[in-house]
């Protein structure tokens, strides 16, 4: 079940690998997440210290918080990845001038999970391409309609 989605990933990028990941989070910030108050957009994911990080993610906390703490809505949020995992995402970034993305939390047999992408960076050619594309489309599907309302 999909929580929230950077749909302006795929615009902005092409991807070629996605891992699952588990995200550390505080109380509040479940429960915000249950709520739905997430926002991916800006979000991204950084390696420090050979761990990946999440840095942007918006989660809104909720009126009711707890008065003892102080809820941060745009902490960095580390990220649980396997070793092995971690290492080939460090390679791939620093060597081929990859970057990770976030492209969907969700949840996983009651935890919450977030697909992260190793992405190249598309130019401008490229999404003015995926839009045309994404307009035949439009387009094919209602040349089709029309055609079977007329039979």
């Amino acid at each position: 079940m999909s929580i929230a989605q950077n749909k302006k990933a795929f615009f902005d990028y092409f991807i070629e690998e996605k891992y699952e990941a588990g995200l550390v989070l505080e109380g509040w910030e479940v429960k915000a997440v249950r709520d739905n108050r997430t926002n991916l957009k800006e979000a991204y994911v950084v390696v420090m210290r050979g761990e990946l990080y999440l840095i942007g993610c918006h989660i809104t906390p909720l009126g009711a918080a707890s008065t003892h703490i102080r809820p941060d809505a745009i902490r960095t949020r580390k990220l649980l990845l396997h070793r092995e995992e971690i290492d080939k995402l460090i390679g791939k970034v620093e060597r081929a001038g990859y970057t990770i993305v976030p492209l969907d939390m969700h949840f996983t047999r009651g935890r919450i999970k977030i697909q992260i992408g190793l992405a190249k960076g598309k130019k401008q050619h490229d999404k003015r391409d995926t839009e045309k594309e994404r307009d035949w489309k439009r387009e094919q599907n209602q040349l089709l309609k029309n055609k079977q309302r007329s039979r």
